[in-house]
């Protein structure tokens, strides 16, 4: 392995930015690396993500299912951590000898033109306005926009996760080539009852009916309005499982309403973890005000949970029948389609739905022709990838044609 690239054969080599890293890092930009990574290492293609030290808590780089993920430095302050980041690895992607950078969200995609100007070949996923979110002031949601007009505008290929996504880059930046690919999810295996009794034991949910949330602690989740719809029930519990990566106003506000109306916050669980309170819980809630394409909802959808979520447009364009979608923002409608559901004794399944649609397997392979028809669109066709500092050395295959042979003869000496 070299120093930072790990050699899985002859693909390409791919700086994955824009994601804080994995394993177990909450997020849905986390979880769709932590997904999709491994599988496009398994095609072949040497992937490192260059990941922030401090939400790694590590410093050394290490190997996961055969991506190398490279812990660095960045600034723990909310709202310049991920630009900041993101500059700097940029710079980083170019001088490791990068054939592409994948640039996941938009906040960091600002840095599109940046990495073009470098010679890098972009890619960019944009996974949903994040300048919707009600955290963000008139900076914040003015940087954003520009991060998404630079990845529209710049990027040699962008991926829209979500239909609603893919229009609106059409509508607003005529970006008429879009990539279309969802957001995925891996169906679960069986877990011994023993280990599900025990994670709910350990959170005093053993033998009560509760109701999950998931995600973090911020304001567009609407977890304040699922408190007020929800807590303080004595028939049903309500359930939290989402940290916040700093103590917030908001995040203290909801562990204060939480206690009082004795709900249960988990904080941050790891997957195993998590998969348990799936398995437990009667019903899976989300009142998001905004979302790209959940992955939290995929995930309780690939565990046959019950539903209810909000009317949102991300919400919307999985699917589900019109009695699992309440009005957002309502506490009323929230409530009362929640004693609906609970009341009702059929069980809907949409594991089908999700083997079908949301599969990773089949979306890796959709990135990884994307990827492979981005580097022959720049080398005529040939398949060559672009030369590399000879610190990154690549073994030779016993047997190339001649035409990729003309294309590598500078790093074949080199070998020899």
């Amino acid at each position: 392995m070299s120093k930072h690239f790990k050699d899985n054969g002859t693909g390409l080599r791919i700086a994955v930015v824009g994601t804080r890293g994995f394993p177990n890092i909450q997020g849905g930009v986390e979880t769709h690396c932590e997904m999709l990574y491994p599988l496009l290492a398994a095609q072949g293609h040497q992937v490192t993500v260059i990941g922030r030290a401090h939400a790694l808590k590590r410093t050394e780089p290490f190997d996961f299912q055969g991506v190398l993920v490279l812990p660095t430095w960045s600034p723990r302050r909310s709202g310049v951590e991920a630009l900041i980041h993101t500059f700097l690895s940029v710079f980083r992607a170019r001088w490791m000898g990068a054939d592409i950078i994948h640039i996941h969200a938009i906040g960091p995609a600002i840095f599109a033109p940046l990495a073009r100007l470098l010679g890098l070949k972009v890619v960019v996923t944009h996974h949903g306005p994040d300048y919707c979110r009600k955290k963000w002031g008139l900076l914040g949601r003015t940087l954003l926009r520009a991060g998404e007009a630079s990845g529209a505008l710049f990027a040699n290929r962008i991926i829209a996760i979500s239909e609603c996504i893919r229009h609106s880059l059409e509508q607003k930046f005529h970006r008429k080539n879009c990539d279309l690919i969802f957001n995925g999810v891996q169906i679960p295996k069986p877990a011994p009852q023993q280990e599900t009794d025990a994670t709910l034991e350990k959170y005093g949910l053993k033998g009560k009916k509760y109701v999950l949330a998931v995600g973090r602690l911020v304001p567009e989740k609407g977890f304040d309005d699922l408190l007020e719809a929800m807590g303080g029930r004595s028939d049903v519990t309500l359930v939290i499982a989402g940290g916040s990566s700093v103590p917030t106003p908001y995040s203290e506000h909801l562990a204060a309403t939480a206690k009082a109306y004795g709900a249960v916050m988990t904080g941050e669980v790891d997957k195993t973890t998590l998969g348990h309170l799936y398995r437990g819980a009667v019903l899976f809630a989300m009142p998001s005000y905004h979302e790209g394409l959940p992955i939290a909802l995929l995930e309780a959808m690939s565990f046959g949970k019950k539903l209810l979520v909000s009317d949102i447009e991300a919400n919307r364009e999985v699917g589900l029948p019109e009695d699992c979608y309440f009005r957002t923002g309502s506490v009323f409608s929230l409530r009362t389609a929640a004693m609906r559901i609970l009341g009702d004794s059929n069980q809907r399944d949409f594991v089908e739905v999700v083997r079908t649609k949301y599969n990773w397997s089949s979306i890796a392979a959709k990135v990884g022709r994307l990827y492979r028809e981005l580097d022959d669109s720049h080398t005529g066709g040939s398949g060559h990838y672009r030369h590399v500092p000879s610190y990154y050395p690549t073994p030779a295959p016993a047997a190339r044609t001649v035409a990729h042979m003309e294309g590598r003869v500078s790093l074949a000496k080199r070998a020899a």
